[in-house]
C-alpha cells in the first residue's frame, strides 16, 4: 500500500488574530506541521506536533468537485508573524509530505511597495485531481482516473478546496526554468531544456509555470530583502474582494508569470495607477486571461480558449465576465491599456523552437530612458543574454522607427500612444510550421488568438502573428506610471547578480517609491 500526505486551507491569505483552516487526509494516522516565512532565509515561526489526520476518499474529478474533506485543524496567525509567504510544510508518521502555504498581509501598510502574489495562476495551472485549464494529467495518488468515459479533457472549471499538486508548492529539481539552458546548434533537434531536469527528478512538467517558492517570486524577494527594498505581500484573490486593497502603498509589483487576471482585480490595479500609483510589472504574459471566481471563492472559472461556451456570455448584462482574453472584443478591456503589452505581440524567446537560437537578452533602444540612468547601457547594446532574461514568455507590442531612428509605438489593441520603448528581442507565438523538426510546444487557442488579432483565422494572419517582439517599456496613464519588463525571467536576472538588471530595478523602485496614490 502506496503512503500518501495532502493538504489544503479554506483560504490563501489573512491578517493577524485570522486564521486558516487546513485540510488534511493521508495514511500515517499523525502528522506534524512547521510553519516557516520564506523570503532570503527560510524562519520557522510555529510547530504543531500530533495532529490525528485520516485516510479520506477523494473523489472522481476532483479538479472539479473538490475533496471535500473535513477541517482537521486551525492555525492563527500571530501577531509577530511580518507579511510575506509561510510555507506550510507537514511530516506524517509513515514519513509522507505535503505542503501548502498562505500569504500573511499586513494589519495596515508597513511598506511602500506591495508584491501580490500571482494566485491565480497557481490556480489554473493546478492539476491535482486530475486536470488544470491546459490539460488532462491525471492523479496524483490517492486521486483516481476514472472508470467510466468521463472526459480527460482540460478543465474549464476548477474547485479551490483541493490540494496544490507537489511541484508546483515546491520543485523536485534545482534546474527547471522553462528557458533552454543553450542555444540549438546547426540541425539539433528541439529541446524543452531544464523541465525536462523536473521531470527526471521524479517531478511534473506542468508544476513549472507557475507557484512560489524558488519560481519567480521567491528569487524576487530574496533580492527585495538582500536590497534593503520592504515589501508587504497580498494574493490576486485580495486585490479581487478587498476595496481599495491597494491604498497606503505606492507601488504595487506583479513577478514572473501573473497570466490570470479577475475582472475586480483589474479594477483595483486601475485605479491605483490612474490615483497616482506606479505599477512594476517585472512579469511576462501578464493579465492575459480573464478567469473568475465563484460560490464564494470555491470554484475558478476559465475557459479560455472555449469562452463562447461561458454561460456568462448569453448574458448581455454579464458577458465581460466571459473568461476568455481580455483583448476579446466581447470582454471590451485589452490589457495593454493598463500593462501597455500584450503576449498577443509577443510570445516565446528559447522555448523549445521558438526562438531557439535567440540570444535571450534584450537590445537598447533608448539609452536616455530614466529606467536606464546609471546603467552603463548605450544604444544597440546587448544585456541579460549571460543570465536568459529574454525567455519562455514575452509581451510586446508593433512598432515603426520614427523620424530619429527609434521604435514607436503603433497603438494596436490597447497600446497606448505615449508607450516609450526602451528594448526589444525577437519572439514568436509558435513554433515555425517548416521546419523539419516535430513540434513540442503546440500553439494554444489559434483560432480565438487570430480573430482577436486581426478579425479572422487565417494563415495569413498566423504568420504575421508570429513575428513579434519582447518590450521593455513605460508609459504614464492618469496621475501614476507602468514600468513593463516585458518578461517571465526578470527574477532571475536578479538572482544571478546581473548589474544591468539590479540597477534597472533599482531605478524603478526608486522612482515609485516617491509616488502617492
Amino acid at each position: 500500500m502506496s503512503i500518501w500526505l495532502w493538504a489544503y486551507g479554506d483560504r490563501l491569505s489573512g491578517r493577524a488574530g485570522e486564521s486558516i483552516g487546513l485540510h488534511v487526509a493521508g495514511t500515517g494516522g499523525v502528522c506534524s506541521i512547521e510553519i516557516a516565512r520564506v523570503g532570503a532565509a527560510r524562519t520557522v515561526v510555529r510547530r504543531i506536533e500530533g495532529v490525528r489526520i485520516e485516510a479520506r476518499p477523494v473523489p472522481d474529478e476532483a479538479h472539479v468537485v473538490g475533496c471535500g474533506w473535513p477541517e482537521t485543524c486551525r492555525i492563527e496567525i500571530g501577531a509577530d508573524w511580518t507579511s510575506g509567504y509561510y510555507d506550510i510544510a507537514l511530516r506524517a508518521g509513515d514519513g509522507a509530505e505535503a505542503r501548502h502555504f498562505v500569504v500573511v498581509k499586513a494589519s495596515r501598510p508597513t511598506a511602500k511597495a506591495a508584491i501580490v502574489l500571482a494566485t491565480n495562476t497557481y490556480q489554473a495551472y493546478n492539476w491535482w485531481g486530475g486536470a488544470n485549464s491546459y490539460v488532462w494529467v491525471g492523479g496524483p495518488s490517492p486521486a483516481r482516473a476514472p472508470d467510466t468515459e468521463l472526459p480527460r479533457v482540460a478543465a474549464t472549471v476548477l474547485s479551490a478546496r483541493r490540494p496544490f499538486s507537489a511541484g508546483l508548492l515546491k520543485p523536485r529539481s534545482p534546474t527547471h526554468r522553462l528557458v533552454t539552458q543553450r542555444r540549438r546548434d546547426f540541425m539539433e533537434r528541439p529541446f524543452i531544456g531544464e523541465v525536462a531536469d523536473e521531470v527526471r527528478a521524479g517531478g511534473e512538467g506542468w508544476d513549472c509555470p507557475a507557484g512560489f517558492l524558488d519560481k519567480w517570486e521567491h528569487p524576487f524577494v530574496a533580492w527585495a530583502e538582500g536590497a534593503g527594498y520592504a515589501l508587504d505581500y497580498l494574493t490576486d484573490g485580495d486585490l479581487e474582494n478587498e476595496p481599495r486593497a491597494l491604498d497606503g502603498y505606492t507601488t504595487a509589483l506583479f513577478v514572473g508569470h501573473s497570466e490570470y487576471w479577475s475582472w475586480g482585480q483589474r479594477a483595483e490595479v486601475e485605479r491605483f495607477v490612474d490615483a497616482g500609483g506606479g505599477v512594476a510589472i517585472l512579469s511576462g504574459n501578464t493579465c492575459y486571461w480573464q478567469c473568475r471566481w465563484e460560490d464564494e471563492g470555491r470554484r475558478f472559472v476559465v475557459y479560455k480558449g472555449q469562452s463562447d461556451r461561458d454561460p456568462v456570455t448569453a448574458d448581455p448584462a454579464q458577458r465581460h465576465l466571459a473568461s476568455g482574453l481580455w483583448s476579446d472584443p466581447v470582454t471590451g478591456k485589452p490589457e495593454a491599456a493598463l500593462t501597455g503589452l500584450s503576449f498577443l505581440m509577443g510570445g516565446y524567446h528559447r522555448f523549445a523552437n521558438c526562438v531557439g537560437r535567440g540570444i535571450a537578452g534584450y537590445t537598447v533602444w533608448r539609452d536616455d530612458h530614466w529606467a536606464l540612468d546609471g546603467a552603463d547601457l548605450h544604444w544597440g547594446d546587448v544585456f541579460g543574454d549571460d543570465c536568459r532574461l529574454v525567455g519562455y514568455e514575452n509581451d510586446g507590442c508593433h512598432f515603426t522607427l520614427g523620424a530619429e531612428r527609434l521604435p514607436v509605438a503603433l497603438p494596436h489593441l490597447g497600446v497606448p500612444d505615449a508607450l516609450e520603448i526602451i528594448a526589444t528581442a525577437p519572439v514568436t507565438l509558435a513554433e515555425p510550421e517548416g521546419s523539419v523538426h516535430r513540434r513540442l510546444v503546440p500553439p494554444e487557442a489559434w483560432p480565438m488568438l487570430t480573430r482577436v488579432y486581426a478579425g479572422a483565422d487565417s494563415p495569413a494572419n498566423r504568420a504575421r502573428m508570429m513575428r513579434g517582439h519582447a518590450v521593455m517599456a513605460s508609459f504614464r496613464r492618469g496621475a501614476g506610471e507602468v514600468f513593463n519588463s516585458g518578461t517571465t525571467e526578470w527574477a532571475y536576472g536578479l538572482a544571478a547578480g546581473n548589474p544591468f538588471v539590479d540597477r534597472i530595478t533599482r531605478n524603478v523602485l526608486d522612482r515609485f517609491a516617491g509616488r502617492t496614490s
